[in-house]
């Protein structure tokens, strides 16, 4: 079983980030953590050769932080992330965030910053792992104009939309909020097992507002099999061959 979005960088992991991986290495086949900002880039990179064949990660400008890095910082981060195309599994997340960006400039400067992770990613020929919230409409239109492939909807909870991301061949991901969301069930029953992936955005999402980790994955994997009336083995079979061809990790 694979988690193919956490966040392992985060500053909640700093008092026993070594033990939570190896915790994760007795019950997963691999995790694939996000850096989302170039403050993280040397932690992760850090945690990619400690654990060689295991953690894997995707690198982006979350687009939260469209305020906070100007055309420089974005400038060397890219360059670091293009010397160093060997070790990316991935461009994101990024896309588009209307809840945390209000200000119709700053959500403008967003949409430009993603176009600019879809060509890097375009460059490298790497997979995109997207993030919408209250924005998907717009995030499907620039993923569409720009011609992108080999997209990731993380934690997809549109359902009205779920037929674009359908007709285009996208793959989404389910993490912890399928539990408790109708709407996420909903998705995930009406979306090929095929097109799923699992995930946790861990350290988020843990019960009672605890932190949480990737080996929650197995949690997710029982809430697919159940919508999917699947045997669980066989969601564990199949969501980590897609995870692996989509991310192509070597595992």
């Amino acid at each position: 079983m694979i988690d193919v979005h956490c966040h392992l960088e985060q500053p909640d992991y700093n008092p026993d980030r070594d033990n939570i991986i190896e915790s994760c290495k007795q019950k997963l086949n691999a995790v694939v953590t996000c850096c989302a900002s170039p403050n993280d880039f040397d932690l992760t990179i850090q945690m990619l050769e400690k654990y060689k064949d295991f953690v894997f990660a995707t690198f982006s400008v979350h687009p939260i932080y469209v305020k906070e890095i100007d055309k420089k910082q974005k400038d060397g981060f890219f360059d670091l992330i293009i010397k160093n195309k060997d070790k990316v599994s991935g461009i994101g997340e990024t896309g588009l965030d209307y809840h945390h960006v209000t200000e119709e400039g700053w959500r403008k400067k967003q949409k430009e910053l993603f176009i600019e992770h879809i060509a890097l990613a375009r460059n490298l020929k790497k997979p995109l792992v997207i993030h919408s919230r209250e924005s998907t409409d717009d995030v499907i239109n620039i993923l569409e104009q720009e011609d992108a492939k080999n997209i990731l909807m993380h934690l997809f909870g549109k359902r009205h939309l779920l037929n674009k991301v359908k007709e285009n061949g996208w793959f989404i991901s389910v993490g912890p909020i399928a539990i408790q969301s109708k709407t996420h069930k909903k998705i995930i029953r009406d979306m090929s097992i095929e097109k799923i992936l699992l995930e946790t955005d861990s350290p988020w999402w843990g019960a009672e507002g605890k932190r949480n980790d990737p080996t929650a994955v197995l949690q997710v994997a029982d809430r697919v099999a159940r919508i999917k009336k699947l045997d669980v083995k066989e969601v564990d079979k199949i969501t980590t061959r897609n995870a692996v061809e989509f991310f192509s990790l070597k595992v």
